[in-house]
């Protein structure tokens, strides 16, 4: 379990602390009783993070697509994941990122020939506190030194510079889901021994 602790000078910023009391985030492996909590936060996810009138993506169109996280049967697939990866630790990643005891954040991920990141969410009241840095900080010695690829929303601009920032680069390659969610593809090369040391170490 990581702790990553937000001091006094940052606290005020979050809706759901009460002004200048430091607040404890706490990174940690699900468990199949956490379903219900994630399914709501990836749907509360979408809704803060895709609208854009630009592409045709609103609420409605939202709901449509991810309202089935909050279904019996969304929560069942991620209670059904969550247990998996509990079983497989080798072959499936999932962390959740919690404050005080609300689920804020996500990272998934899942290995074959190579590593997938994904789904990552972090809810906007906890962005830019260090936070996606712990979760990357689990994920990357998770997949070691095997490429990893990720789908990347080609809108969410913050989100494909903070993947820049841990290596990955845009291949060109692109994606309507849904037919409409445009989506651009990352991908990470093995990483040296060298790089990988420093990484570890903390050096940028």
């Amino acid at each position: 379990m990581l702790l990553v602790t937000i001091g006094k000078h940052v606290a005020g910023k979050l809706r759901h602390t009460v002004k200048n009391v430091p607040v404890t985030h706490r990174i940690e492996a699900p468990h199949p009783t956490d379903a219900e909590a994630v399914g709501r936060m990836q749907l509360r996810a979408w809704l803060q993070t895709y609208p854009n009138d630009a592409a045709g993506i609103d609420e409605t169109w939202i709901r449509e697509q991810r309202g089935s996280a909050v279904t019996t049967q969304g929560i069942t697939r991620w209670r059904e994941f969550i247990a998996e990866a509990g079983r497989r630790p080798n072959l499936l990643f999932c962390r959740v990122v919690l404050a005080e005891a609300e689920i804020v954040g996500l990272l998934c991920g899942r290995r074959d020939e190579t590593v997938t990141l994904g789904p990552m969410y972090l809810l906007s009241e906890a962005q830019g506190q260090g936070i996606g840095q712990g979760l990357m900080g689990e994920f990357l010695p998770w997949a070691e030194d095997a490429p990893i690829h990720l789908w990347v929303t080609d809108y969410n601009k913050r989100a494909i510079r903070f993947y820049e920032h841990h290596g990955f680069k845009l291949t060109g390659e692109r994606e309507l889901w849904r037919g409409r969610l445009p989506n651009a593809r990352m991908v990470r090369d093995s990483m040296p021994n060298h790089v990988k040391t420093a990484h570890h170490c903390g050096i940028r």
